[in-house]
């Protein structure tokens, strides 16, 4: 199961005319694959459905960056930090 770490959503324009909500995510696998492999890689098909359900409650992705987590020292990671938004 994948490992989501989610950011209180950003409210912005006080004027209220094209408001955006905002979330960050950073989305990553679970330590035990990583612990076992040596190295844990995301799930494409998680990913898909992680980013399809969050499509359906209407949050579209701005943009996303890779990386790879370092794991008590050894281990590693990849993860994806997410940024969405949606009109409010």
């Amino acid at each position: 199961m994948p490992n989501l770490l989610y950011n209180e959503p950003i409210f912005e324009h006080p004027t209220g005319i094209g408001m955006k909500e905002y979330k960050v995510v950073i989305y990553q696998e679970g330590l035990l694959g990583s612990l076992l492999l040596g190295a844990s890689k995301v799930d494409p098909l998680r990913f898909s459905e992680f980013l399809n359900g969050n499509a359906r409650q209407g949050w579209r992705v701005v943009t996303m960056e890779k990386d790879i987590r370092r794991m008590l020292l050894f281990w590693r990671r990849e993860a994806y930090l997410v940024i969405m938004e949606r009109d409010l």
